[in-house]
């Protein structure tokens, strides 16, 4: 009697062991969601890798709390996926998972209510829980709350990371809802990346902050940077007008006969080249890019040195007049002069070898390749390179 009461007390104390972590769902993502929309609660996805270390100890040292078990199996339908395995893949894909762990909050439509990542600590990982457990998230969707005039800053922020992709429109409205809250608040620089993201032309009522902002937003850019985003917005739809979308080709008159009124011959002249010197490495357009980049790049004094160290790149592909890649030499010169990564003396390099200057281009290679073995980085292209230099 005693050996089956030992064995049953036994037994308990394994079943209340096993239930002291937070309890996650083994079914698929479509049917996690579809309970979590019939029970009215939200989805927390535990986003994993194998091996990565902070998950595991999320796993053996905060999802066994009693705090964090009874808070997050009495509130959410949880969930966990190896973002590198079966639908774990796809889950990463959807929701740009590309550190971990990811934490995610989801609605029964699979609408991001919160992402965090990271290692955290009990009363961090409850506090995530606690502010994304709101009944307004559980009860309607994102699209539905932005309608009836949800105004929470996080939220719209959430709107527009969300929405940025799928339907611009929404996010835009959602931005232009989030600076209007804000108000004269100060702006931060990620802030003032998302009023520009968001501004299409000198109509959208972003673009009033833009202006009205002016003295506040160069103090987080340089104003000559200001003044080029400035011509950007009021030419951009002449742009467009002027641009076959199929081709890439831009129709320099058309553009130039609307753009100069507005903004001046010389700005004119420099938007388009800073249009095409975008463009038309996406539709393979190398000699109408090679006339743009010199015509913009002329002074390189002007540009960082990471913008030339683009230009050079691509140069070194696809163009090969003797005078345009001296150019492009000047451009990763400036490069490594500020320091030398595997990347620009392997370009700078391989420009070297394209105007026939074997000496320097076989001494820059080899720091290519040094540097790239000391970081643990690929020096496959610096070690070909060299092979050919032979």
């Amino acid at each position: 009697m005693k050996k089956l009461f030992f064995l049953i007390l036994i037994s308990f104390s394994i079943t209340v062991f096993a239930q002291q972590s937070i309890y996650f769902q083994n079914t698929s993502f479509k049917e996690i969601l579809a309970k979590a929309k019939a029970e009215k609660k939200l989805v927390f996805i535990d986003a994993y890798a194998s091996w990565c270390g902070p998950c595991k100890m999320m796993e053996k040292n905060i999802f066994p709390l009693p705090s964090v078990t009874e808070y997050y199996n009495a509130n959410f339908i949880n969930a966990r996926f190896d973002m590198e395995k079966g639908e774990g893949r796809e889950i990463a894909m959807k929701y740009g998972v590309r550190s971990y762990p990811t934490f995610l909050f989801l609605n029964g439509e699979g609408e991001v209510v919160m992402k965090n990542y990271g290692y955290m600590g009990e009363q961090d990982f409850l506090t995530i829980a606690k502010e994304a457990n709101q009944p307004k998230y559980r009860n309607s969707s994102n699209k539905e709350l932005f309608e009836k005039g949800e105004s929470d800053p996080e939220f719209l922020l959430n709107m527009m990371s969300l929405y940025a992709q799928s339907d611009y429109e929404l996010a835009k409205k959602a931005s232009e809802r989030y600076f209007k809250v804000k108000g004269n608040q100060a702006l931060t620089k990620d802030e003032v990346g998302m009023l520009l993201y968001f501004i299409k032309s000198p109509s959208d009522p972003n673009y009033q902050i833009f202006v009205a902002k002016k003295q506040e937003i160069t103090t987080l850019m340089s104003e000559d940077i200001y003044n080029q985003f400035d011509t950007n917005i009021k030419i951009s739809k002449i742009l467009e007008n002027a641009l076959d979308q199929k081709t890439g080709t831009i129709n320099d008159e058309e553009f130039y006969k609307n753009a100069i009124p507005l903004v001046g011959k010389t700005e004119a002249e420099t938007a388009l080249n800073r249009m095409k010197v975008i463009l038309y490495p996406n539709y393979g357009k190398f000699a109408e890019y090679e006339k743009a980049a010199l015509s913009y790049y002329q002074n390189a004094e002007n540009f960082e040195s990471e913008e030339l160290l683009k230009a050079a790149w691509i140069f070194s592909e696809h163009i090969t007049k003797p005078s345009s890649l001296k150019k492009a030499e000047e451009w990763a010169e400036k490069s490594v002069m500020k320091s030398e990564t595997p990347e620009n003396t392997y370009i700078l390099a391989k420009i070297y070898s394209k105007t026939g200057n074997k000496d320097q281009a076989k001494a820059y290679a080899e720091i290519s390749k040094k540097i790239a073995n000391a970081q643990g980085k690929d020096a496959t292209l610096a070690t070909q390179l060299l092979e050919t230099l032979k």
